[in-house]
């Protein structure tokens, strides 16, 4: 009986410690995300709205409309970062008069023309570099 309990007390110890090393794991993985999705931002947004998101880029003074300051989205929101709606803005399903006509490249069709294929993949590698922008952006946020 005794031996029997030994067992299963290890089984839990060593069930335990899984899910604490993937709890590490676990953690880091947004981290990764948040840190894809700010290489995005530097190399395609913050030409207009600045290396910190405050609407400061240096093309700012070419722009007809001035681009907003990306750090304040959850606060005029009222507190909450509107997620869905700032992707499908970087994605084109809205538009955002500072990024001019549809005619106008946007994200979405520029990230899904950069993929390394065509169809679903260039959809799913698009759609992953927007999500990854996304997380981003609310990962700044005041």
């Amino acid at each position: 009986m005794r031996l029997v309990v030994n067992a299963y007390f290890a089984m839990l110890l060593l069930l335990a410690s899984m899910l604490e090393g993937l709890k590490g794991f676990a953690s880091a993985q947004p981290i990764e995300v948040v840190g894809g999705g700010e290489v995005e931002y530097q190399s395609n947004c913050a030409v207009c709205h600045g290396v910190e998101a405050n609407g400061d880029g240096i093309m700012r003074r070419y722009l007809t409309v001035q681009p907003a300051s990306l750090r304040e989205l959850a606060k005029n929101n009222g507190g909450k970062f509107p997620f869905w709606e700032v992707y499908h803005k970087i994605d084109g399903q809205t538009e955002v008069p500072a990024h001019g006509s549809r005619e106008m490249p946007i994200w979405g069709d520029r990230f899904r023309a950069q993929a390394s294929s065509d169809g679903k993949t260039a959809i799913t590698q698009a759609a992953g570099r927007i999500l990854s922008l996304t997380f981003y952006l609310e990962y700044i946020q005041e």
